[in-house]
């Protein structure tokens, strides 16, 4: 149950909101948010976390594959690592400040596109709000645990591609981080193929959904799993382990907002 304080600190976000847009401010607040979040010092010691945490899976050279990008976070790790990035995001404001970021980089490929099963057109529903929690899953929006408190106030149609055709486009990538809030499934349908390394987000409150983006994984390949919770950048498991050793884990962990990646390591030798 949420605090008298949290409940109230949501209206008094909803009210600035409100304010911002009828001074037609709110496009502008946006954009000065997006590039704090790449400026404030206090996200440099958890940055040092995440070089270390994904070198053991890229070095420099390797292509990987950001779906779900938003404002480039994780691109700027990857290419801290001397990767060379295919960023893959679908909201309009987000593709802006990717743009300002990496537009002119000659190791990163922005893709406006969302990614499913199929290639086609889709609609993206976006928190204005909260850009980060934006959503092509209706199930997410609806039942998630930001349902209560936040608003999906506008739709965006936007472009869908698949994993394989990045691939056929663009290369086997040797990572590929996706997040893109509950709707993962559809995402990794759209692979038919191995690759070395994927990571997915899950949560408790859709850990099934999790267990069928598993279940596709194990019929294209030989794959074995481990877990990272929240973003603590630290393996659950000191070795690979089967889909039944980490359900029973997760089983274990007593909490109800648990969340974090799951991370699929195929184990057949793939040529990138």
């Amino acid at each position: 149950m949420k605090s008298a304080a949290t409940k109230e600190r949501a209206k008094n976000r909803r009210l600035l909101i409100t304010l911002l847009k009828l001074l037609k401010l709110y496009s502008a607040a946006k954009t000065v948010k997006l590039l704090m979040i790449h400026s404030v010092p206090r996200y440099l010691p958890h940055k040092r976390e995440m070089l270390e945490f994904y070198s053991q899976f890229i070095k420099k050279g390797d292509l990987c594959f950001d779906v779900g990008a938003n404002v480039g976070r994780f691109t700027k790790i990857f290419l801290e690592l001397g990767a060379r990035v295919v960023c893959v995001e679908p909201q309009e404001a987000c593709l802006q400040q990717l743009y300002r970021l990496f537009g002119d980089n000659k190791k990163v490929i922005i893709v406006g596109k969302a990614l499913g099963e199929l290639e086609g057109e889709g609609e993206l529903m976006m928190s204005e709000e909260a850009p980060t929690i934006s959503t092509m899953s209706s199930k997410w929006k609806n039942e998630g645990r930001f349902s209560k408190d936040h608003k999906w106030t506008k739709t965006q149609k936007v472009p869908i591609t698949t994993l394989d055709a990045l691939i056929l486009s663009y290369g086997l990538p040797k990572f590929c981080k996706i997040d893109v809030e509950g709707f993962e499934e559809p995402v990794l349908k759209g692979l038919t193929k191995p690759m070395p390394v994927i990571s997915f987000e899950f949560t408790r409150e859709f850990f099934d959904d999790a267990k069928k983006c598993i279940n596709h994984l194990l019929s294209i390949g030989q794959v074995k799993f481990n877990c990272s919770l929240g973003e603590s950048m630290k393996f659950l498991f000191q070795k690979w382990v089967t889909p039944d050793e980490l359900y029973e884990k997760i089983d274990q962990l007593e909490d109800e907002r648990l969340w974090g990646d799951i991370y699929a390591k195929f184990s057949v030798d793939v040529k990138v």
